[in-house]
């Protein structure tokens, strides 16, 4: 970890000490499970310095006591470390995979829950997947689609898009799947049929409690876990375990493995498992 003078140096428009990340840290972890390393303390100020100027403080001191009072402020603290990194079809692999379990269970009713919804991308590619797999019978589907971050879950359920974030999907399904605003030039809109298969809502994946029960045909976890410790991992997957169906996937992240979990899941394909 840097020094407190380090942390304090003329690049630096607020002094940002030791004490002031480690409380970050703390409070981050007890309420998110994210568990922020020394490396981070860059990104942590040039995100925070955003909430401190809109509060019109200037101290991190005096943003950390705020924070344990307003409650909307504590929602933009987490929402502001937050990460979002997301796109349409991230990690393709999965998506066939997806088509074909889908396709074997036709007219079977199914449930989807994608835990890390972010700005909509990956539960509208979920979306997408299953229209394309059952056609009409596409609306046997529910997608339950979550995440901690307010902010990023009213971006998602507008739909609306700069062009660019679709550019890796084919002509045909940006024309079936998506619309021009008619507001704004290089902007698009996901088509309602799309809309109409996903239900966001708020979750921390840390609440003793979960507004999801019932059980799951299909769980993504993806690039979530490597946030957590070994310990909240555990404790999130046991939890997944009794709500995925007997014959369910559970799809995680790339650089994410359920190896300290084999007891409970088992894998199937490339950071895909089933239940053991």
């Amino acid at each position: 970890m840097a020094s407190a003078d380090l942390l304090e140096g003329s690049d630096r428009g607020f002094t940002f000490n030791e004490a002031d990340f480690r409380q970050v840290q703390r409070l981050i972890y007890e309420h998110a499970g994210i568990k922020l390393s020394d490396a981070k303390q860059d990104m942590v100020y040039s995100r925070m310095i955003r909430r401190l100027r809109h509060n019109g403080l200037t101290t991190f001191k005096s943003y950390l006591d705020l924070i344990q009072k307003d409650k909307q402020e504590w929602e933009a603290f987490v929402n502001s470390l937050t990460t979002n990194l997301t796109s349409y079809f991230r990690e393709p692999y999965h998506f066939p995979i997806l088509q074909q379990f889908l396709q074997e269970r036709a007219g079977r009713r199914m449930r989807i829950w994608c835990s890390a919804a972010s700005t909509g991308e990956e539960p509208y590619s979920i979306a997408i997947t299953v229209i394309e797999a059952l056609g009409v019978r596409a609306t046997d589907v529910d997608i339950i689609a979550t995440d901690i971050d307010t902010s990023v879950l009213a971006k998602a359920g507008s739909g609306v898009y700069t062009a660019d974030r679709i550019e890796s999907l084919t002509d045909a399904q940006k024309q079936y799947f998506f619309r021009g605003t008619g507001k704004n030039a290089g902007m698009v809109k996901v088509k309602p049929e799309v809309q109409r298969l996903v239900k966001f809502q708020q979750l921390n994946l840390l609440d003793k409690a979960w507004p999801v029960n019932g059980c799951f045909d299909i769980m993504f976890c993806r690039n979530v876990l490597i946030y957590f410790d070994k310990d909240t991992q555990r404790n999130i997957l046991n939890r997944f375990h009794p709500m995925l169906a007997d014959d369910g996937l559970l799809f995680v992240g790339h650089s994410e493995s359920l190896l300290h979990m084999n007891d409970k899941f088992r894998l199937r394909g490339k950071t895909v498992y089933d239940k053991r």
